[in-house]
């Protein structure tokens, strides 16, 4: 029997159901307004360091689970990251270039943008901004907006970076292939710089050098080659023996450089389903000529060095004579070209693209090798110069003109390898050997002895692998002090004295200035070249092959 005087209970809210006087958090509704701009603020900053536990603590318990699972999930991954860095850093970098990781892991970064971001918002409902004193909603609002770009912003950045790194690494390596083993204990990597110009026929490298980091320690030497080396010898496993067994013996226009034109031209049918025939037979050819296995090869194009150039912001020098920008050929059989359409200055000198290449290819007034020396320089500058911050400030310009200079028949499956070898060969020194001066006479590329290139090639990079002191001796200033012990000094052998400096020793003085302490200008330079005094020019450029990257 019921109860007439019994008192009515009133239906209660769910939004009241266990509200208790203490519970802002899920019951902001009456609480006092220091408590209410306590209660937002504390919310974004949960939402910002654990996703989730904003949604846990205002009454939205599902949601909050949910994310809270893929919060912690992500931390374990992170943290295995971490982990597998300082374990394996190669099998993590491997892990994140492959194409199906790689794109899994662009798609999973947007996705976790895209939910961080509806979590915000879902923060700012929870806040319910009208229960604010009206002068503190822009300011919360503000602050979740920022919180809101820090975190899933820069997580959408992320994975926009990767995307651009994944269409990089998928245009410069190829995708598969077979995985590189060392040869005695070291990686060999061809560096060509071609021009595949309109008036060429096929790409022609006008720099040819060797790149040899010992497997377990980086320590790197750089073996350069001339590009006017006669009679080069294929290795012995080279299709191109069966043509020349005796060597690139063709005559005097059968230099090394010009056997990429003429096996893209003439011999494709030799290399079956090799992507660059040209290439490959050079990198062959390299091989055989110094008596060392070359693994693989990185070809820049150089009409395209330039923008690689610009995007890292220029490279920083120290020249160590005026480099002219040469005007066309006027002359070819004697390689005399017109007016110069201008001069980098001696000293040190930031180099923007355009200069960098002029800087490297340029040989008017002295010889290939002052050349060479310029471009191992370059070399040197660009590697010294790109440094993780330089790298992540302008990550999107460089991987986007690395597609447009750089080839390569590295696989993508062994890039983390070799981009753990290239952090270990960082900040080590580089040994330098020269096919030519300073190391060998400027006649000994025309008839070269192999024997003596094969010994003093061995002995430079034993003494690099073991790293002994003795092996690696410098006299101050001279890079063929520095290499001296790379093998006995035979017939060609250039003196080990000969003042020469290493393009990585700053130990040099710019020339700036004639005999008679005359400043040396450009109206100066090109009045001599006006006035057909070539010969002045040579003699007051031809320090222009010493170089130091700063």
């Amino acid at each position: 029997m019921s109860n007439r005087y019994a008192p009515t209970r009133r239906p209660v809210s769910p939004g009241q159901a266990g509200q208790t006087p203490g519970d802002p958090m899920r019951y902001p509704s009456g609480a006092p307004a220091r408590v209410l701009t306590k209660r937002a603020f504390t919310l974004i900053l949960m939402t910002l360091l654990v996703p989730g536990s904003a949604q846990i603590v205002a009454g939205r318990r599902r949601l909050g689970r949910a994310a809270l699972r893929v919060t912690f999930t992500v931390w374990t991954l992170a943290l295995l990251g971490v982990l597998l860095l300082f374990v394996s850093r190669s099998t993590l970098i491997n892990l994140l270039a492959g194409p199906v990781p790689s794109f899994l892991l662009v798609i999973g970064l947007a996705l976790l943008a895209i939910g961080w971001a509806g979590l915000f918002l879902n923060t700012l409902r929870l806040i319910r901004p009208r229960l604010l004193a009206p002068g503190l909603r822009p300011v919360v609002v503000l602050t979740l907006v920022l919180a809101m770009i820090l975190s899933s912003g820069s997580l959408g950045y992320a994975a926009y970076l990767l995307n651009v790194s994944r269409d990089a690494i998928g245009s410069i390596f190829s995708g598969s292939g077979p995985t590189l083993e060392p040869s005695d204990g070291r990686y060999n990597f061809l560096m060509m710089g071609g021009d595949a110009g309109a008036d060429r026929t096929g790409r022609r490298p006008d720099s040819l050098s060797v790149i040899s980091v010992d497997a377990k320690t980086g320590g790197t030497a750089i073996i350069s080659v001339p590009r006017n080396l006669q009679n080069a010898q294929f290795s012995a496993e080279s299709p191109m023996r069966k043509v020349y067994p005796d060597g690139y013996n063709c005559g005097d226009e059968c230099l090394i450089n010009a056997i990429n034109t003429e096996v893209t031209n003439k011999h494709k049918d030799l290399y079956p389903g090799v992507a660059d025939p040209g290439a490959q037979a050079t990198l062959e050819a390299v091989s055989g000529t110094l008596g060392i296995k070359v693994q693989a090869y990185v070809l820049v194009d150089m009409d395209g060095f330039s923008k690689l150039i610009d995007a890292m912001g220029g490279i920083r020098i120290k020249a160590g004579g005026w480099v002219p920008i040469s005007g066309p050929v006027v002359d070819e059989a004697h390689g005399i070209h017109g007016m110069p359409t201008g001069w980098i200055h001696a000293g040190e000198q930031k180099l923007d693209g355009f200069h960098a290449l002029w800087y490297g290819r340029s040989r008017e007034f002295v010889d290939d090798y002052a050349r060479i020396q310029r471009q191992q320089c370059v070399q040197q500058a660009m590697l010294k110069q790109l440094d993780p911050a330089t790298l992540l400030a302008k990550f999107e310009d460089i991987a986007k003109a690395g597609t447009k200079v750089v080839e390569s028949n590295i696989s993508s499956g062994q890039l983390g390898s070799f981009v753990d070898l290239a952090m270990k060969a960082k900040g080590q020194d580089v040994s330098r050997l020269t096919i030519g001066p300073p190391d060998f006479d400027a006649a000994f590329s025309t008839t070269p002895d192999f024997d003596v290139i094969h010994a003093r090639v061995a002995k430079l990079l034993a003494g690099k692998s073991a790293g002994a002191a003795e092996d690696t001796v410098r006299q101050p200033g001279t890079a063929a002090g520095r290499l001296s012990a790379a093998g006995p000094l035979s017939t060609g052998a250039a003196p080990a004295t000969q003042p020469s400096p290493s393009p990585s020793s700053s130990d040099f003085t710019p020339v700036t200035t004639t005999p008679d302490g005359r400043p040396i200008t450009e109206e100066m330079l090109n009045q001599f070249k006006r006035d057909g005094d070539e010969q002045s020019i040579r003699d007051l450029v031809a320090t222009n092959g010493q170089c130091a990257p700063l």
